[in-house]
């Protein structure tokens, strides 16, 4: 176990990304399925910054872990939340609802470089701790038959922005500037500093 952080954290997030890049630095950690409120998934609020939009959506879900940890009268340990949002000149791409919108979105996204934020939420005895790590990405231009046959894989379902940069999408990325696990969805260096940031500052 890397020294400094917690024994055991909760990782509030249904993504088995972030679960194997926990595993992947030795972060012990126990999954944790917190109802997500009815509705649309994290709608963006009218006229909300896109850089502010994937902050506010990491905080809220670190606030409803810590809702549901007192609700379910759960072991107290320190709660990750992270949120990843890809943004293409000011707007965020969200996740594709089916083949049509991954090809749409792709669209947008070929030839063009990016960014990708992902913020990341420390909750650990009533105090919440923050980053986030933002990545440029460039894509090459995407021939038809790529996007076709990339829609064709499923592979973008449910990613935001379409794609996923460890699968078949990372031959489509001419260059990356930041962090690559961030562009994963969990930001490893940013996650390890704060973790053991939170842990310190409440020893």
């Amino acid at each position: 176990m890397l020294p400094g952080i917690p024994p055991s954290i909760y990782l509030a997030s249904v993504s088995p990304r972030r679960h194997e890049l926990l595993n992947q630095i030795d972060v012990p950690h126990e999954v944790l399925l917190v109802p997500t409120p009815p509705g649309e998934d994290e709608p963006q609020h009218p006229g909300e910054a896109a850089h502010v939009y994937v902050q506010r959506t990491s905080m809220d879900k670190a606030v409803r872990a810590n809702h549901f940890i007192e609700q379910q009268r759960l072991a107290q340990k320190p709660v990750l939340t992270a949120d990843t949002c890809v943004i293409l000149e000011g707007e965020v791409l969200g996740k594709p609802v089916d083949d049509a919108d991954t090809a749409r979105i792709l669209g947008l996204l070929s030839g063009k470089t990016h960014e990708v934020h992902t913020a990341i939420v420390v909750a650990w005895q009533g105090q919440y701790f923050t980053d986030v790590s933002i990545t440029r990405v460039s894509m090459k231009t995407l021939e038809p038959q790529e996007i076709k046959a990339y829609c064709a894989s499923q592979e973008g379902n449910g990613k935001a922005g379409a794609y996923g940069i460890q699968g078949l999408a990372s031959v489509f990325i001419e260059h990356i500037a930041g962090s690559y696990s961030g562009v994963m969805g969990l930001p490893l260096f940013e996650t390890c500093r704060l973790l053991r940031h939170a842990y310190s500052a409440s020893a």
